[in-house]
């Protein structure tokens, strides 16, 4: 690094069609460190070569960002390098050759003997506390990765206070840096072109709907909804929900087709409408023009579409987290994981409160709660920087 000269900080590219959430959570953390620390930080984000040009167009739109295509980066070649020598040598290389300062390790390791400051981040520990929703493989896979960058000495970045308990109970040993980096959106002028109004209508939803923006894992809990939509049906009231997001589950293959096919059994196409993969603009659109947001989840680190929501302040019916009480300081509408009846009556009180056709924008001060976002994981990249020199 030359003095004066902002850190090199590398990131892999997170496809959104397998994990939206982490897509979106990079775009947030690059969009964050352009408006607030610019010049401090410069995120390289590495793609494979065969990389999806319609995610990556939009990061390298932002900024600051300077977007790296190479094969280093297909496949799972790498880890196995990374667990049989300590080191993915060809990632490495390509590091080198653009000058990077610092590792962000996101279900990514590579490896021990990695000669770079490294902050390893954990999302959440799912497969700790449901592992029954997880094939064997596929746990010890991610507790392995775990386990190795904590004996590696990276610095863990968490994002809630409740992830952080999580830490210390399943790793009580671990010695490491851990820093709680809280995100916040801010989303950008691109993301809010479109006319609420005019996607609202696009998708031919009610005046009033409420939106599920999450991908169908098995986790997101999707059938609690539906089985709550039952309940008002037979309540008699009208309640619709509109579903987005990818439906690859690679745990529980078919578990997009199972929800579905209980909706049409049900009869219930018309009240939970799926609208599949949209555009960035249109969830942000569908948002700002929603009755509130679900989160159904059994398990969050800290919810994207929460987050989200806070930041048009729109009203929030979410499953009863330690997570989401932390990330809402308690100020939505809870319900059990299992409780379809108190959710259907959270929806009708919800529906029956709320006004038509409003169109919300950002909430005062969001950016400031961005710019603490910034400045915490900026002091994350300095303790990581720190650590590696003891």
């Amino acid at each position: 690094m030359n003095e004066g000269s902002p850190l090199r900080l590398a990131f892999t590219h997170i496809p959104r069609r397998l994990w939206a959430g982490g897509y979106n959570y990079q775009s947030n953390l690059f969009q964050a460190l352009s408006k607030f620390r610019s010049g401090e930080f410069a995120p390289i984000l590495f793609a494979g070569a065969g990389g999806d040009d319609a995610d990556l167009a939009p990061l390298a739109a932002i900024p600051g960002v300077e977007v790296v295509r190479s094969a280093a980066f297909d496949g799972r070649a790498g880890l196995a390098a990374a667990l049989a020598w300590g080191l993915d040598r060809e990632a490495v290389a390509e590091f080198r050759t653009h000058r990077i300062d610092a590792i962000f390790e996101a279900a990514r390791f590579f490896g021990w003997r990695l000669p770079y400051p490294a902050i390893a981040w954990f999302p959440d520990f799912q497969h700790r506390r449901l592992p029954q929703l997880f094939p064997a493989a596929a746990r010890w896979r991610r507790e392995a990765g775990f386990r190795m960058q904590i004996a590696s000495g990276r610095t863990v970045m968490l994002s809630s206070e409740s992830s952080h308990r999580d830490f210390r109970k399943f790793y009580p040993g671990a010695k490491n840096e851990v820093c709680v980096v809280r995100f916040a959106t801010g989303p950008s002028p691109a993301f809010l072109s479109a006319n609420p109004a005019e996607i609202v209508a696009q998708y031919q939803l009610p005046e009033k709907y409420f939106y599920l923006p999450n991908q169908f894992y098995t986790h997101k809990n999707h059938q609690v909804v539906v089985d709550a939509l039952a309940i008002l049906a037979e309540r008699g009231f009208d309640a619709v929900v509109c579903a987005s997001g990818s439906t690859e589950d690679r745990r529980e293959r078919g578990y997009f087709d199972e929800v579905m096919a209980g909706v049409r059994s049900r009869g219930l196409e018309k009240r939970f409408r799926h609208l599949g993969m949209i555009p960035l603009s249109h969830v942000y659109a569908l948002l700002r023009a929603c009755t509130g947001l679900i989160n159904p989840s059994r398990s969050e680190g800290w919810s994207t579409t929460v987050e989200e929501a806070k930041s048009f302040g729109v009203p929030m019916i979410l499953s009863d987290l330690d997570v989401h009480r932390e990330q809402t300081n308690d100020t939505a509408s809870y319900f059990g994981t299992d409780d379809p009846a108190t959710l259907a009556d959270h929806l009708m009180r919800v529906s029956q409160d709320s006004e038509v056709s409003i169109i919300r924008n950002l909430v005062p001060y969001q950016y400031d709660r961005v710019a603490a976002f910034a400045a915490d994981f900026g002091n994350t990249v300095q303790r990581a920087m720190q650590a590696s020199l003891r």
